[in-house]
This record gives C-alpha cells, sequence and structure tokens, in this order.
C-alpha cells in the first residue's frame, strides 16, 4: 500500500512504507495476533534497517552535491523503517533474561547462558534422581522390615497394591 501526499511544488511525494496499522483482510485479525508471525514482521523489518543502513553508508562514503537528495531520501526511508519497526515490536511480547543482556554487554556469546541453565537442570535432576532413589530404597528397607515382624499384613498390602494396579491399568487403558 502506498500513501501519496502532495508537497508544497504541488508534486506527489510517495511512502512505499506500508502502514503497519492497516490490515488488508478484516477477516484475518487472528493473524495479526499470531506471536510468530509477529516475531517475522520484525526480523523483516531489521532485515530491511540493516539493507537502508549499507545503501546510506555507500550514499555517504561517495557523497557530493548530486547525491544530496538520494541522501535525504535513505534517510527519511531508515527513520519511516526505524518507525515501523518500532510499531511492530511492540506487537511482540519477547523476555530476554537479564543475564543474557549482561553477557553481550560484557561482549561474551549468550549462548553461554543457556549452557549454564542447561547445566543446572541437569544438577537438579541428578538431585532430584538421587532423592527419589533414597525414598525407593527406603520403601523397600521399610517392607522388608515389615515383612519380618508382621508378614501376613504385608502380603495382604501387596495384594491391596496389586489389584488396585491393575483397576487404574484398565482404566487408563479404557480411557486411552
Amino acid at each position: 500500500m502506498e500513501a501519496s501526499t502532495p508537497n508544497s511544488g504541488g508534486e506527489k511525494i510517495t511512502n512505499p512504507t506500508p502502514n503497519a496499522n492497516s490490515n488488508p483482510n478484516p477477516n484475518d485479525s487472528a493473524a495479526v495476533d499470531d506471536p510468530k508471525q509477529n516475531l517475522n514482521q520484525v526480523i523483516n523489518s531489521i532485515q530491511k534497517t540493516l539493507g537502508l543502513i549499507h545503501q546510506l553508508s555507500l550514499t555517504v562514503s561517495s557523497f557530493n552535491v548530486a547525491s544530496q537528495l538520494p541522501l535525504l531520501q535513505r534517510v527519511n526511508s531508515l527513520v519511516l523503517e526505524l518507525d515501523n519497526m518500532t510499531k511492530l515490536a511492540e506487537k511482540c511480547n519477547i523476555q530476554v533474561p537479564m543475564e543474557v543482556i549482561n553477557l553481550i554487554d560484557d561482549g561474551k556469546n549468550p549462548d553461554e547462558f543457556t549452557k549454564d541453565v542447561i547445566n543446572s537442570c541437569i544438577a537438579k535432576n541428578q538431585i532430584t534422581k538421587g532423592k527419589t532413589d533414597a525414598f525407593k530404597s527406603l520403601r523397600k528397607n521399610i517392607l522388608e522390615e515389615l515383612e519380618q515382624a508382621f508378614p501376613e499384613e504385608v502380603e495382604s498390602y501387596r495384594d491391596i497394591r496389586a489389584s488396585s494396579s491393575t483397576v487404574s491399568s484398565n482404566e487408563s487403558a479404557h480411557f486411552m
């Protein structure tokens, strides 16, 4: 969609930047709220901005009086695209942990944060597994000692556990 406005000389100036608020299909309002689509739009805007910055740097590096108008047009295009990017970014709800931003500020790779989080999860998982194994061992030892002291009750307990596990497995198979 192109917006055109007359300037003071009567000529029309066209703005090739699409309006971020326009939606060509009014029935497609759910697509506008799609987080992946919003993120892709921001990524595309970033890529377009990088292209505009590259064009601008080429224009500036070979600047002469004749290139003043193209320079102004590229600066205006850059400003419009940055404005568009800001509007698109407002639709994205991306939360970046402060640790990642601090790593980037320190000139480090943000993948270190991911690696540290994964290693932390692995350590916590191992601790939890150790606790689970300890409880299983405790249960086994308690049952062994109970069996020596109360063999009939433990046999009754095991029968009840076996029948309840059979019933629950039949019920879960029934619901699948």
